[in-house]
Formats: structure tokens, C-alpha cells, sequence
């Protein structure tokens, strides 16, 4: 895992790029690049290798390979979708160079020998530049290339971008209707895009690499975003001092934990706990609560009225709060504290529901936290699932602003935003983690280093990386299926003291 954020480019910076660097051969170094990934693929220069070209420059990156694998030895067939005088300039010099090097084409996939076992097939379609719906022939060419690497077993490496996914957004184009290249390999060109990360980004993109055709592309255009890294909050690291004790790391309290619902404030507390709070008190809704956890004694446990009225550094609210009018009145309460706020689970649906809410929480001077899934986040925006899923960065960066508040917005590839407009995608974490609890877990994990006294930005990134850097353990150990939220929390004590230790 890379050790330092990693800049992240959407489309408008991309183009960017490409015009200050338009006198270099891009696509010479970009084919070059597809064909040595493609020849450590395939090791034997005898195997059969399908190339599917589409009608513009991605298809000109797959005419350039198919041309360097040819030169290698290597068998190589290519379809070629689309209409050889309407190419752009450099995609037809590129076929031009494919052609004298003697290769052939063809423009129907049904002309394909029937019968061959591909050990390679390449998606060069369509690369960042589509702007619709796979349809046509196109849909059944990337249907094919699926289909045949189904078949061979063999891997599928798409160039660029899978084709049929948006790489601004990490949404396939045109819904849960849309057609995209699945690939179990992605070679991605100049810079890595946010889509590639985020939503359906991971499932299309399988392994990811950059080729950056030896551009800096940070010295030619600024970056959009860029990726979570332990190296962005290493300041906070520090060893403790021999000199200290337990108020020097500050108090976190968890508010909620109604009747049946106890479980979850238990869990962010025990998180709280483990990732180095001094002291963690648990203001319990229940009021036929026990009086202690005797899995986790050293919580502090009293009603949610005297917790309210406790001395803190950090506080979390919502780990089951519940959704009546004493919960209101008790996330009302929170909002008024003048200290870091976490806002998870049942009260971000308040916030959503209680339009005052809204302006206690957008007014306050101490910084909040807001970490909704993609639900909580369309009810909090007014909006639709879909909708959020659709544009991730933008539903995470409208709550920020909407709410002046750091956000995660949960999910593949977790989009975290400040209110200022800058964000980060979170590269950690596993489907195991679609379990129960595991937001009370992170919830409890960022108030913990808010009450230790870190900025509010680099609370909620380092909480949100290093679940999921735990998660991703255990799913090694032990699988994904599952995996239960407490699992990940001496697993990510652990991880948490190796950073400072500077295992990271």
C-alpha cells in the first residue's frame, strides 16, 4: 500500500495534462507500457492474445500494443470497432503502425475463430472520454470480452479504464442497466482517477497499476483529490510521554444506546477505549441499563443526561440514540457543547428529519464530524440512494459544505470532504465490513483521537484508514465472511501503535 496519498484526477484535469504535454508521444509510451504489463500476463509468446479496439484513442493505445506485441513474438488478434477514417489523428498513425508491422483486423467479433483459448484479452474501447451508456455493438463487444475471459479463464486487462465506467465517479454508465468491461487487470495512463477507486470502480478495475508515460502530472496540472495515506496525518503520530497520564489524553463520551440498542454505544465505547482515550464515558439512553460493561469495565457508564453534563474533550452522538423526542432534545443538547462532535448512525436521521437541527449543526464553532452511509447521506441531502451513489465526491462535498462539517461518506471506496472542498477516497476496507456494528466501531475510533486532540480532518481519515486497514487483516486471516465490528478493534489498537512506532 502506498506509503504517501496518491494525487487523484478527474476528467477536466486530465485534459489539462494531456494539453501541456500534447508535443510528447503519449500514446507511443502508452501502448508500450499496455505491452509489457500484457507480456508479464503472458509469459508464453505463442499464447493467443485478443485485442478489442474501439473508435478512438483508447482504441489507438490497444492498436500501439497490439504493434510492440507483435514485434515480441506474441499472437496477437484484433477487433477493431469502429470506422478507420473518422480516427483521430494519433489512433490512426497508431493502426497505420499496426498494419506494417503485419497485423490484421477485423470488425466482427463473430469472425473470431471459434474455439481459440485466449490467455489475454484487452479492453481498448473506449478509455475516460465516453460520455454515455455502452449500446450497440460496443455493449456486446465489452459482453464478449467478459464472456470470453469467463470462458479461457484467462485475465481481461483493460486499458485506461474498463470501458462502459465513468472514472469521475466510479458509476457504471447507465445504472444498474449499464454494460461494463469487469477486468481482472486495469493499466490506468498519466494519473489515477477517483472513479477507479470509488463505488463500482474496484469490482470493474481489478488489480490497478499506473503507467504515468513519464509525466509529473502534478507539475502540469493540479490534482482533484488524492488518496488516504498514513504519511498525511504522521505528524499526529507521536509517542507518548513518560510524563503523562490518563487526562492528558483527553475524555470521549458516546451518547445513545437505547433499549435494544445498547450494543452499539458498548461498541464505540470499547473503540474509544482501545485507540487511546483517556477516559470513555458511555451516556446510556436505557434506562434499565446495566451500570458497567464487563467486557470493557473501564467504561464509565451513566444516563444520557449526566453525560451531557460531563466534562469531555471529544463527543459522539448517535450509536443508538434512537429516533424519538428524548433524542432530539438529547442530539439538540450535543450540538450545543462547545467541543468536537461526532454525528453517526441515528442522529445524523435526526439531523435529516429536524430542519433545525440542521442550523445548530451548520453554525457551530467547534468542528463536527458527520459519517453517514449512502442512505443516511441522501435523506441528509434530500435526495436518492442512486443519486448519491451516482456521484459520490459531489453528494460527500455538497454535506460538507451544506453542514460546514468534516464527512465520510461510507461505502467502496469511502469519500471523505471538508467544508473548504477538498477531498480524499479511502483505499482500506473489504465487503466483510458489510456488517452490523461497524459504524458505531469507526465512530468510536475518530472520537477516540478527537478527544486526544487531532485536527478534525485528520481524525476522521486516520479512523476511517485504519478500520478498514484492519478489516483488510482479519479478511486475510480468516476470510470476509463474517466478520464481526468487534473483531476489528485490537486489530486496529495494534496497527494503530505500529504507525507510531512507524511500522506504517
Amino acid at each position: 500500500m502506498p506509503a504517501h496519498p496518491q494525487a487523484l484526477y478527474q476528467a477536466a484535469g486530465l485534459r489539462a495534462i494531456e494539453t501541456a504535454a500534447a508535443e510528447q508521444p503519449l500514446m507511443q509510451r502508452a501502448g508500450r507500457a499496455a505491452a509489457d504489463f500484457a507480456g508479464e500476463l503472458v509469459a508464453d509468446r505463442q499464447a493467443p492474445i485478443l485485442v478489442l479496439a474501439g473508435p478512438g484513442n483508447n482504441g489507438g493505445d490497444g492498436f500501439e500494443m497490439a504493434m510492440h506485441l507483435l514485434d515480441q513474438g506474441h499472437d496477437v488478434r484484433l477487433v477493431f470497432a469502429g470506422d478507420a477514417a473518422k480516427l483521430p489523428a494519433d489512433a490512426a498513425a497508431a493502426r497505420r503502425r499496426f498494419l506494417a508491422a503485419g497485423g490484421g483486423e477485423v470488425a466482427e467479433l463473430a469472425a473470431i475463430p471459434d474455439g481459440v483459448r485466449w490467455r489475454l484479452v484487452v479492453d481498448a474501447l473506449f478509455g475516460i472520454g465516453l460520455q454515455r451508456p455502452l449500446a450497440g455493438r460496443y455493449a456486446e463487444l465489452a459482453e464478449a470480452a467478459n464472456a470470453l475471459a469467463a470462458r479461457c479463464r484467462c485475465p481481461l486487462l483493460a486499458l485506461d479504464c474498463p470501458s462502459g465506467l465513468d472514472a469521475d465517479t466510479g458509476a457504471v454508465r447507465g445504472g444498474d442497466s449499464g454494460c461494463v468491461v469487469r477486468a481482472s487487470h486495469t493499466l490506468t495512463f498519466i494519473a489515477l482517477k477517483p472513479g477507479l477507486f470509488t463505488a463500482d470502480g474496484p469490482d470493474c478495475c481489478g488489480y490497478l497499476r499506473l503507467a504515468p508515460l513519464a509525466l509529473d502530472a502534478p507539475a502540469l496540472a493540479p490534482a482533484g483529490g488524492e488518496t488516504v495515506a498514513v504519511a498525511a496525518f504522521a505528524d499526529h503520530l507521536k509517542p507518548r510521554r513518560r510524563n503523562s497520564h490518563k487526562g492528558t489524553y483527553g475524555s470521549a463520551g458516546i451518547l445513545g444506546g437505547a433499549p435494544s440498542m445498547l450494543g452499539a454505544a458498548f461498541l464505540a465505547g470499547r473503540a474509544a477505549l482501545q485507540l487511546g482515550a483517556g477516559r470513555v464515558y458511555l451516556g446510556l439512553v436505557d434506562a434499565a441499563a446495566p451500570g458497567f460493561d464487563p467486557a470493557q469495565p473501564e467504561l464509565m457508564l451513566r444516563s444520557a443526561a449526566a453525560l451531557l453534563d460531563t466534562d469531555l474533550t471529544a463527543l459522539a452522538c448517535g450509536p443508538g440514540l434512537g429516533a424519538g423526542p428524548a433524542a432530539v432534545a438529547l442530539l439538540e443538547a450535543a450540538c450545543a457543547r462547545d467541543l468536537p462532535l461526532v454525528l453517526d448512525a441515528d442522529a445524523l436521521n435526526l439531523l435529516a428529519r429536524e430542519g433545525n437541527l440542521e442550523v445548530a449543526v451548520a453554525s457551530r464553532s467547534a468542528p463536527t464530524l458527520l459519517t453517514p452511509h449512502p442512505a443516511e447521506a441522501a435523506r441528509l441531502l434530500d435526495s436518492e440512494v442512486a443519486t448519491v451513489q451516482a456521484d459520490r465526491i459531489a453528494a460527500a462535498c455538497e454535506l460538507a459544505a451544506q453542514f460546514n462539517a468534516e464527512v465520510a461518506l461510507k461505502g467502496c471506496g469511502t469519500v471523505l470532504a471538508s467544508p473548504d472542498g477538498r477531498w480524499r477516497i479511502n483505499t482500506t476496507g473489504n465487503p466483510g465490513m458489510g456488517s452490523a456494528g461497524m459504524g458505531d466501531v469507526l465512530t468510536g475510533l475518530s472520537v477516540a483521537l478527537l478527544a486526544q486532540g487531532w485536527p478534525a480532518a485528520a481524525a476522521l481519515a486516520a479512523g476511517v484508514h485504519l478500520h478498514g486497514m484492519a478489516a483488510d487483516e482479519l479478511a486475510r486471516e480468516r476470510g470476509e465472511v463474517g466478520l464481526a465490528a468487534s473483531e476489528t478493534i485490537p486489530v486496529a489498537r495494534r496497527l494503530f501503535n505500529g504507525w507510531i512506532a512507524g511500522d506504517a
